[in-house]
């Protein structure tokens, strides 16, 4: 039985944040219900899920606890009956306003085992500038709450390059949460994206944001500290203790199959890739007819999996595996790839060790410039 994974997309918010352009709406609580019965008819709708062994489960958003956790509940009552693997990874995100004990105790009965919190920053003056409702003290208890109800495995989300923020701002957020025994850290830039308050804002030259050298210091400064806290840097973004990465996410770097659901969710499955409608009318509507609700239908050429293996591995740290290169597609990675490759080892911003090809600390840095590299 083939692999993989599936992703669960709630658009509810109780706020927007003003740096946020996904797909997500804030003040409609009467459609709570009936999109959560859009999403269980999408799911039961799709019988190739029962050729398949689910290694992980993510359901994220938006802000999936803003739902009742009841409406969490049903939505693990309808997945539990497909071929889940006993050691599948099962995450919800959460915004710390919206948990209580209750709610956490019911998402460990439903069979949720992992946590990813968006914590952001543990300076509340940041946190309220980026639009954030939590404070850091909310945080905290729901961490503790977690983990007298059973989570162990539990991640946060942190920022780097926000407005007011400061290299010392920064080092202090980040040496705080590495001593709570959090299992897993991520750790985003932040991005100026169209459509968002933000970048109005930064249009109107009124977002104070730090310069981009500092920002790279504040990088630096969160892999040093986190390395030195027994972390692994397992991915651009992503730290890890031991044993404990997100294979969810692993699951996107390293093109496996899985299934979105929900509006605007994406999928890869048999190698075509599609996405749901971003229409939440439309979606609640016509969820029980795939046809309607899924767009953008493309099956991958040749070219473009070999391009995706390459950008995308490239984000985890211990880079490609040329073997696996080889077994996928059945040509040699230089054959494809050697000017390219060979260039950027010349630059110092790629390395090619044990049978791998990974970016440099150098590399890291430009990453984004290397993985445009491999697009022809």
């Amino acid at each position: 039985m083939k692999d993989t994974g599936i992703y669960i997309h709630i658009p509810f918010c109780l706020s927007k944040c003003l740096y946020c352009d996904f797909t997500s709406f804030r003040g409609r609580d009467g459609m709570y219900e009936s999109y959560k019965n859009a999403l269980l008819k999408e799911i039961r709708n799709t019988p190739l899920l029962e050729e398949y062994l689910i290694k992980s489960i993510f359901i994220g958003g938006g802000t999936p606890t803003v739902l009742p956790p009841r409406f969490i509940s049903e939505i693990m009552e309808e997945l539990s009956k497909l071929h889940i693997a006993d050691d599948a990874e099962i995450t919800i995100e959460a915004n710390p306003k919206t948990l209580n004990m209750d709610y956490l105790r019911v998402l460990k009965f439903s069979g949720i085992n992992r946590l990813s919190m968006g914590l952001q920053s543990t300076d509340n003056t940041v946190l309220k500038k980026i639009g954030r409702i939590h404070k850091y003290e909310d945080f905290l208890i729901n961490y503790n709450d977690a983990l007298k109800a059973g989570f162990h495995n539990i991640s946060a989300d942190i920022m780097f390059g926000l407005p007011g923020q400061d290299i010392e701002g920064f080092s202090n957020t980040v040496e705080t949460i590495s001593k709570l025994g959090l299992r897993h850290i991520s750790a985003y830039s932040l991005i100026i994206e169209e459509g968002t308050p933000f970048f109005d804002l930064y249009e109107e030259g009124k977002l104070d944001l730090p310069e981009e050298s500092e920002e790279r210091k504040m990088y630096y400064l969160l892999i040093d500290t986190l390395s030195s806290k027994d972390y692994i840097h397992y991915e651009i973004s992503n730290f890890s203790k031991k044993g404990f990465e997100s294979q969810h996410n692993i699951r996107y770097w390293e093109r496996g199959e899985y299934f979105g659901f929900g509006l605007s969710a994406h999928s890869l499955v048999e190698n075509v890739r599609y996405e749901n409608t971003e229409d939440l009318s439309f979606y609640i509507e016509n969820s029980s007819n795939l046809k309607n609700i899924r767009t953008n239908s493309h099956e991958i050429s040749e070219k473009e999996a070999m391009e995706e293996f390459m950008f995308l591995g490239l984000r985890l740290i211990k880079g490609i595996d040329v073997e696996k290169f080889k077994k996928t597609f059945g040509k040699d990675i230089f054959s494809v790839y050697y000017g390219t490759i060979h260039d950027n080892i010349k630059k110092g911003l790629l390395l090619y060790e044990a049978n791998r090809i990974f970016l440099t600390a150098k590399g890291l840095d430009l990453s984004n410039m290397v993985m445009a590299d491999f697009l022809f």
